[in-house]
């Protein structure tokens, strides 16, 4: 079997999302299945439960349906994660649920995705949900969103079929403003351009030339967001007892996007303070640089009272400070049982920065088939809106579009500490 090193092989994180029975859980359990990412026991134990409901073959959906709640209902309720590998990349799928109830399982399961796979159903046509999941990707920023046209079996593999809801789902991507979009025709259980381009001499679609659904997640080239600047949110300062400075404060944390040498010019925030990168220490030993992900320890080569929170960051790339007189504008799903209140308090986590914040105003709630604005005074669970928001301490942020790490945010409820919602931000001060 072909091997590649593991320096050479990137990650991509993809998401599919459909209606109700479009087959979503099908599709990722056909994708694993044929591209042998399922251990022997789990496809005996799948058979088993296929057999004990009166069903032939094997039901590819119990692979991602793992809550009993899934199984009775057979529909996807909660984000299934699954992981698996080929020779020149590794992936990451989130199947999320189709339904408009769990519109923030939906937001959880896209939010890390480099593509989101829609499901259509052939035989169905586009529906609502359809919609909705193509809106969810463009509030997401994400930068590819892949339509599988499913069920081409059910339709007779034909090309009109197929070709009518490209034409139909293209002006919808359009109006909403999808950045990038591909549709490839498939028929997740039978397995016709999942893994492979047809399962028998038949040929079913001879018509389309284009890659199959794992051909295209093995070479889709996704242009990342996140910028390029060096930010560097501290998670912990201790004194340096190795390398070869031992009487400097060390800075521990995740760079969290760009890169840093050695020697590299910084400024820390909120404080405004400048300085050189001086060592950074990995637990190999010393290093010149360090890249994004990479969890490092930073000396300075001179001392400067920093916490937990504060960013260290491109000295002439830096992110913005929102100072505790100021507010910005960000979008949010609402994740809370309870409905927003303008009067109840909440955190905001940004971070490694957690601090008070309050709801200034609710500015709208986005209808999530168009993305047009309505005029609301709250949100209510699984809502995606825009609010106002200001902070009782600075925080060090990027526009989302720009960094989605630096551009999104939780908040809490001061109370219960649960988390109630999930947000991007938009604009600068001057703008709210």
């Amino acid at each position: 079997m072909t091997t590649i090193s593991e320096a050479t092989i990137d990650t991509l994180r993809f998401s599919t999302a459909g209606s109700v029975d479009d087959g979503k859980s099908t599709l990722i359990g056909r994708l694993l299945y044929d591209s042998k990412s399922i251990l022997e026991d789990q496809i005996a134990a799948i058979a088993r439960t296929t057999s004990k409901r009166g069903q032939e073959g094997l039901d590819l959906s119990l692979l991602t349906d793992g809550l009993s709640a899934e199984r009775e209902q057979g529909i996807t309720i909660d984000v299934a994660y699954r992981y698996f590998a080929t020779p020149s990349r590794r992936f990451i799928i989130a199947d999320t649920p189709g339904h408009e109830q769990y519109t923030r399982n939906m937001v959880t399961g896209a939010s890390t995705a480099d593509v989101a796979i829609v499901l259509i159903d052939a035989a169905k046509g586009i529906l609502s949900q359809s919609r909705r999941h193509a809106a969810l990707a463009v509030l997401l920023d994400l930068p590819h969103v892949l339509v599988a046209v499913n069920k081409m079996d059910l339709v007779g593999y034909q090309k009109d079929v197929f070709q009518k809801i490209k034409t139909e789902f293209a002006a919808i991507a359009r109006e909403l403003g999808v950045r990038e979009i591909s549709f490839i025709p498939v028929s997740a259980l039978v397995g016709d351009n999942v893994v492979s381009k047809t399962v028998d001499a038949a040929n079913n679609m001879s018509w389309y030339v284009g890659p199959t659904l794992l051909e295209f997640l093995e070479t889709v080239r996704v242009k990342k967001t996140t910028s390029s600047a060096f930010r560097f949110p501290v998670q912990l300062v201790s004194r340096v007892r190795f390398g070869a400075n031992q009487d400097s404060r060390g800075y521990l944390g995740r760079v969290e996007s760009g890169s840093v040498h050695v020697g590299d010019q910084v400024v820390v925030l909120p404080t405004g303070e400048t300085a050189k990168i001086a060592e950074i220490i990995t637990l190999e030993g010393n290093a010149e640089s360090a890249d994004s992900q990479d969890s490092v320890t930073l000396t300075l080569d001179r001392q400067i009272d920093i916490s937990r929170g504060d960013v260290i960051a491109a000295r002439f790339k830096p992110p913005r400070v929102i100072q505790s007189s100021d507010k910005f504008r960000g979008n949010v799903c609402w994740l809370g049982n309870e409905p927003l209140s303008l009067q109840r308090k909440y955190l905001l986590k940004h971070g490694t920065r957690t601090v008070a914040a309050k709801i200034v105003s609710v500015n709208s709630r986005y209808d999530i088939l168009t993305l047009k604005p309505e005029t609301v005074t709250t949100l209510n669970t699984n809502d995606i809106g825009e609010l106002s928001i200001a902070v009782a301490k600075p925080i060090m942020v990027d526009a989302y579009w720009e960094n989605h790490v630096g551009g999104s945010f939780i908040l809490l409820d001061e109370a219960t500490n649960a988390t109630v919602a999930a947000g991007t931000i938009l604009a600068e001060t001057s703008d709210v």
